[in-house]
This record gives C-alpha cells, structure tokens and sequence, in this order.
C-alpha cells in the first residue's frame, strides 16, 4: 500500500469508496447474490463488522466503517415477493445508502421453476462518491442434498466502480452457494439449521469485486452469527483481505399477518 506522504490523499479517497462497497440488502456472505427476500413485514436487523488480522496500518491494515442496516418485506403476496432496506456506515463522510429488491420464489412461476430477482444496492447520497447504484439479477435453485445455488449479472455506476488505476470497472458476475447442517427445531416449533455453510464471489476489479467462504451459526431460528475471511479482487482498493464478523436478527412481524 502506499505509505508517502504525497500519496496519502489519494489512498484516503480509494479508503472512502472501498469502505462502502457493501450495503446490505439480504445477502449470502459478501454479496446480495441469494434466493431470500425477507418476509412481508419483518424486520431485520444486521451489524457487519470487515477488519485486518494481523496487519499494521503501514502495510494496509484497517477495516471497513460499521455496517448497521434495516431491511422489511413489503410485499404481501407468496408469488411477488419485495424487499427495501438502508444502511448507516460510520465512521463515514456520507454514510446512508441504500437497497431494493424483487422477485419470485422457487416454484411461483410453474412447479420446479427457479428463483427469479432483480435488484439495487449500494445507492448513495454523494453523486460520483457514493452513488454505486449496482442492478443486478439472480437466478437460484435448491438442489437436493447439496444447498442452494445463485447467479447472476450486475452493472453499476462506471464513475464510482473503478479499479486502482482509475479505470471504469462497472460490471461483472456473481455466485452464491450455501447449505445448512444440524436441523433443530426453536420453542416455538420453527425448524432451522444450527449451521450454514456460506460462499459467494463477484468478478470484477472494483469495489465489490471477491468473495469468501464463512460459517452461519444460528443461536435460534432468527438470530444468526458469520464469520469468515473476504478476499479482494483489487488490493490497491479494498486492501488484500479481511475478517468478517456479521451479526442478524430477524425481528418479530410488524405488520401484516402475525
């Protein structure tokens, strides 16, 4: 990383945009690339922390703000199925962004049919800064005896999305894959796996390009604890790696059908 003093402008600014590069809507591990949407009416809550291990400031130490995001579901319908969320990132010059999504749950559309979604996160409030505003689209599948599946495109603001160098590096693809262990059942009867087996990756040497691989432990049905590294695609943006820890927590039902 670079450590002279004429320089420290510079990385303070990539420092600025790589810290923001993850707002979350409902995600598997580092991206929003996952068949859920959260439920008509429920709230959840989550707190993401990304930080270094074992790395001093000088050599690119340091972490991402604190991610404390909101997200409900707003549509009451089984087949159509919507969710909106914002996220408080700080310490941040501009911390509020962003998040919306769409889609049809698995067998909606005919029996057997994948999940189909379309999305947009990381919509900021600085033009240029933090406006990221990435579209993507998610096809998943539940494959039996292995977990669930995901992919799918996504292209954002080229004026934001930029490698190292400078140049624009606005799209790429996606991935997700997760599958649960140790099925158990909470006090209230609601079935749940204790622990989930999360990866996903994003192409792209930008902000939100990499990917990781993490465990889920669920202390019950809707509270949840991950942890796990993140890899980068581009150092000289979001640093070589970092140690992820996120906590979830989906609250009881604050409208509609309880």
């Amino acid at each position: 990383m670079r450590t002279t003093r004429a320089m420290i402008g510079t990385l303070l600014s990539f420092a600025t945009l790589s810290s923001l590069a993850h707002a979350t809507p409902s995600t598997t591990y580092w991206t929003p690339m996952t068949v859920d949407i959260q439920p008509y009416g429920v709230l959840h809550t989550g707190v993401d922390n990304y930080f270094t291990v074992a790395r001093k400031l000088q050599d690119g130490g340091g972490g991402f703000p604190t991610d404390a995001g909101l997200t409900v579901g707003v549509l009451p319908f089984q087949k159509l199925q919507a969710e909106v969320g914002v996220d408080f990132m700080g310490p941040a010059d501009y911390p509020l962004m962003f998040n919306a999504k769409l889609g049809a749950p698995e067998g909606a559309l005919f029996k057997g049919s994948p999940t189909l979604q379309a999305g947009i996160f990381n919509v900021g409030t600085k033009k240029d800064v933090t406006n990221q505003n990435i579209v993507y689209a998610v096809v998943g599948k539940s494959l039996a005896g292995l977990g669930r599946l995901s992919v799918g495109p996504y292209v954002g603001n080229g004026r934001v999305l930029r490698d190292s160098a400078g140049e624009e590096k606005k799209s790429g693809v996606m991935a997700a894959f997760d599958r649960g262990f140790a099925p158990t059942r909470d006090k209230e009867g609601s079935e749940y796996n204790r622990v989930v087996l999360a990866a996903d990756y994003a192409s792209g040497k930008n902000a939100l390009g990499g990917g990781g691989l993490g465990l889920y432990y669920y202390f019950r049905s809707n509270i949840s604890l991950l942890v796990g590294p993140v890899f980068f695609n581009e150092e000289g943006v979001n640093g070589r790696w970092k140690w992820t820890i996120q906590l979830d927590i989906n609250h009881p039902r604050l409208f509609g059908r309880k």
